[in-house]
């Protein structure tokens, strides 16, 4: 026991000293086209928007600090006329009895970490915000697709997902789940082109890849759908959110009338200049941190 509250301790002040490290000088705030914008800007678009889709760098402290700001106010603004939620690509829909657990105080911190898979750096970067939404009685959507079922697509294809058990694919978007589009399949393989050649072939990988898309897209929707009036907080990696593609583009197809705000946060060797080759409509909001900054703790 004096080992795991160590640990938790550890863990805090670890966060608050990345945390405290931050200053607006390690960030610069975009539009969509480049004009200077404001972390007030973002909270303001909110009033309008039924989403926001905050895309990070796993290991960008500089994006988990904002993330934190800008939940903690998109509740304090909008908390008392909207039902505002958080939602994370970090926890696998297979957990949410777990993660809820947690929320209503029915587990221990440990048992909570112990059973639901978090990520290697869920205590600095992520733990903020969830402590915030238990503390504020906040819904959390673990919106992930399970990875060992993404593995399956790598592995074979999309058709072996229908093996599964109905249990099994409640955990899932809906089968089958859509196909990605050409201008996000062209962006995926442009990626791909720069790494290392895999096993599974880059048609697999992005139907693996659109698996998670689809899957966090539908965990928003069904939300959506509960509460009405809801403002979702949605944190995924960049990639899957990007240039309003990926899991936007899904969600759409789940709940065609949302209203979707979409926040892009990298790192940039040229910060803090933007470079509209690289980020112009990254998002409707591009956010550039430094990459001076020292990382947090990667993923698993």
């Amino acid at each position: 026991m004096f080992k795991f509250i160590s640990a938790l301790l550890l863990a805090a002040l670890m966060t608050i000293s990345i945390s405290a490290q931050i200053t607006d000088a390690n960030f610069r705030i975009f539009d969509a086209k480049g004009n200077p914008a404001t972390l007030e800007k973002i909270i303001d678009a909110l009033k309008n928007a039924d989403v926001v889709f905050l895309g990070e760098q796993h290991d960008d402290a500089a994006a988990h600090f904002l993330q934190a700001e800008i939940f903690k106010k998109t509740f304090e603004n909008y908390g008392k006329e909207r039902g505002v939620a958080l939602s994370l690509e970090m926890f696998e829909r297979d957990v949410q009895i777990v993660l809820d657990e947690y929320l209503q105080n029915l587990i221990s911190e440990n048992h909570f970490l112990l059973s639901s898979r978090a990520w290697n750096n869920y205590k600095t970067d992520y733990r903020p915000l969830i402590e915030f939404a238990k503390e504020n009685h906040l819904p959390v959507i673990a919106a992930n697709a399970p990875r060992r079922y993404v593995n399956m697509v790598s592995r074979g294809n999309r058709e072996t997902l229908n093996q599964l058990s109905p249990q099994a694919k409640s955990w899932l978007a809906p089968l089958p789940y859509g196909e990605p589009s050409k201008n996000y399949t062209d962006k995926f393989n442009a990626l791909m082109g720069g790494m290392p050649e895999s096993s599974a072939g880059p048609g697999k990988i992005l139907a693996s890849q659109s698996l998670w898309d689809a899957t966090m897209a539908h965990s928003i929707s069904e939300l959506l759908k509960r509460k009405k009036n809801a403002l979702v907080v949605h944190l995924n990696g960049g990639f899957h959110s990007e240039s309003r593609l990926g899991a936007v583009e899904h969600l759409a197809r789940y709940s065609p009338k949302a209203r979707v705000l979409v926040v892009t946060i990298k790192t940039s060797k040229e910060f803090p200049d933007f470079n509209k080759a690289a980020d112009e409509n990254a998002g409707d909001f591009v956010i550039l941190t430094d990459p001076k900054l020292p990382r947090s703790f990667t993923q698993k």
